[in-house]
């Protein structure tokens, strides 16, 4: 009767410590989950001003058309990303068709007095702010979420159970890319 006990007690434990692994993991996906929601939302915003920035800039500089169809397209390739990756490599290619659309201002002194642009530009300045901490935090809890389903003994109930691994929020040109800037040239010499 006491063997019983004790091997009944020392499931009863093991239940409760594989329970506890589990609902961490579950706990940490939710987490990296809402995180991605978070980047979703900014990303939706910045989407959402690219058209009325392009529309505004074509009032002054409406010669400038492949400007604008390298920022139109873009945006849609960022709106219809559907991975980590995609999006990444989306909006890296939006950010760098948008420095060439505020390059445009440089040349067009009305457009940099414009206050629809200047309240759009301050707009899509917040709405990057917002993004880059939505990536930390973000990019923070897939590497939580990564390294507690990689250690041990929650490596054994992750694979089965379908806690995956996630991916990075990272440019696919690397960090050095995203210091440098865009290369803008109007033909002029």
């Amino acid at each position: 009767m006491t063997t019983l006990l004790i091997i009944l007690g020392i499931v009863a434990l093991l239940a409760v410590f594989i329970i506890g692994i589990y609902n961490r993991l579950v706990a940490l996906r939710q987490t990296t989950n809402q995180a991605w929601s978070d980047i979703e939302v900014q990303l939706k915003q910045r989407q959402d001003l690219v058209p009325q920035l392009v529309n505004t800039v074509k009032g002054y500089a409406a010669h400038e058309k492949e400007t604008f169809r390298e920022v139109i397209e873009a945006r849609n390739r960022a709106v219809s990303a559907d991975t980590v990756q995609g999006q990444a490599a989306a909006e890296g290619m939006l950010g760098a068709a948008l420095g060439k659309l505020f390059a445009l201002a440089e040349a067009y002194p009305e457009l940099k007095a414009n206050t629809n642009f200047l309240q759009l530009q301050d707009e899509l300045s917040d709405v990057e702010n917002k993004i880059a901490a939505s990536r930390r935090f973000y990019n923070n809890s897939v590497q939580e979420y990564n390294t507690a389903r990689e250690q041990f003994p929650a490596v054994l109930i992750a694979g089965p159970f379908g806690f995956n691994e996630r991916e990075f929020f990272e440019s696919p040109e690397g960090r050095e890319a995203l210091q440098t800037p865009p290369v803008v040239d109007f033909g002029t010499s």
